[in-house]
C-alpha cells in the first residue's frame, strides 16, 4: 500500500466537526511521516454525494481514511457511497457503522445475544418520568440514541431533570433513551483488525465522562495499564470483541464499558466505529502500551481498508 494516494476524510457537518478536524490533521501528519501521498478532504466542502465522490475519483485517491465523527461520516451513509465508488476505506461497512451509531438498537441486539448491558428505556413526550426513574433505579443517564463525544448526555436524579434532559437531547436526535446510572468504573477497549488493545480505565473528575471531561478537563485520568487483574482484563477484551463483531463492525473501533462491583461485572455502553485520534484520544494511548507508536497505529488501520463485499 506504500505510495498510494490516501484521502483523509475529516471535518464534515456534524456537531463533532472540530474533533474530526483534529483527528484528521493528526492522521495526515502520520501518513506524511511514513511517506504516503495523502491529503485531507472535507465532505462539508461539497454536497457530500456525487460531487464529493467525483472529486475523489478525479484526484485519483486509492484509499480513504475515515476520520469523520458523527453524522453521515459515521452512520453508514458515507460508507455506502464509498462502496458504490469501489473505493477501499477504513473502519466498518454500512451495517456495522449504522448499528454502532445507534445506541438503542445496538443495546437491543446485544441484549438478544445475552451480552450484558445496563437497563434502559426509550423516552417520548408521553413518558411518565417518575415511573421511568423508578424502573431504572432512581437515577439515570439521558442520551440521544445517535452521536458521540458525549454530546447531549446528562445525568438526572428527579423527574424534572429527566424531562429537561429529554427536551435538550432531542435537539441532537429525535430518538432519546435513558439508561440506569451505573455507579461503576468506566473502561474502554480498542480494536484494530482482530486484535484487542490493552484496556484503558477512565477516571473523570466529574460524575461521568462527558464532553468537557473528554476534551477540556486536565484532571481527567486515563490509566493504562488499567489496574484490572489479568483475568478481568481478558474478560473486558473478550466481551468487547464479541460486542464489536455482533454489530458487524470491522477494521478498527473502540468499545466502552462500565464495571459494576459488587454486581454484574462488565456492562456494554457503546461501540465507537471511528475512534478519535487527537492528543486526548483513548485508542492511541492503548496502542502505545501495546507497542504501537502513533504512526504504526495509523498504518495498521490503513492496512485494514476494504470496500463492499470483502468486509
Amino acid at each position: 500500500m506504500s505510495g498510494a494516494g490516501v484521502a483523509v476524510l475529516s471535518g464534515g457537518a456534524s456537531s463533532e466537526r472540530s474533533i474530526s478536524l483534529a483527528s484528521g490533521a493528526a492522521v495526515l501528519e502520520a501518513l506524511h511521516r511514513v511517506g504516503h501521498d495523502a491529503r485531507c478532504v472535507d465532505p462539508a466542502q461539497s454536497d457530500g454525494g456525487t460531487e464529493f465522490l467525483s472529486h475523489l475519483a478525479e484526484v485519483g485517491y486509492d484509499h480513504a481514511f475515515i476520520s469523520l465523527h458523527g453524522g453521515a461520516g459515521e452512520n453508514g451513509e458515507l460508507q455506502g457511497a464509498l462502496d458504490s465508488a469501489a473505493m477501499p476505506y477504513t473502519g466498518s461497512g454500512v451495517l456495522g457503522a449504522a448499528l454502532a451509531m445507534d445506541k438503542w438498537r445496538s443495546k437491543w441486539l446485544w441484549h438478544g445475544l445475552e451480552l450484558p448491558v445496563p437497563r434502559g428505556e426509550l423516552l417520548t413526550q408521553d413518558s411518565d418520568w417518575s415511573a421511568v426513574l423508578e424502573r431504572l433505579g432512581a437515577a439515570a443517564v439521558v442520551k440521544p440514541s445517535t452521536g458521540g463525544s458525549s454530546i447531549g448526555i446528562q445525568g438526572v436524579e428527579n423527574p424534572v431533570e429527566m424531562e429537561r434532559a429529554w427536551s435538550e437531547a432531542r435537539h441532537h436526535n429525535d430518538v432519546v433513551m435513558a439508561e440506569e446510572w451505573v455507579r461503576g468504573d468506566e473502561y474502554t477497549v480498542g480494536i484494530v483488525g482482530q486484535r484487542t488493545l490493552p484496556v484503558v480505565r477512565i477516571v473523570p473528575d466529574a460524575p461521568f465522562y462527558d464532553f468537557d471531561a473528554k476534551y477540556h478537563d486536565e484532571a481527567t485520568e486515563l490509566r493504562c495499564p488499567s489496574g484490572l487483574s489479568d483475568l478481568a482484563e481478558r474478560q473486558a477484551q473478550e466481551l468487547s470483541l464479541a460486542a464489536f463483531q455482533a454489530l458487524g463492525c470491522s477494521g478498527w473501533g473502540r468499545v466502552d464499558l462500565l464495571y459494576e462491583e459488587p454486581g454484574r461485572g462488565f456492562l456494554l455502553l457503546e461501540v465507537n466505529a471511528v475512534p478519535g485520534m487527537t492528543e486526548h484520544s483513548l485508542l492511541p494511548l492503548a496502542a502505545h502500551h501495546s507497542g504501537l507508536d502513533f504512526d504504526q497505529l495509523v498504518l495498521s488501520v490503513l492496512e485494514t481498508a476494504q470496500c463492499g463485499a470483502r468486509r
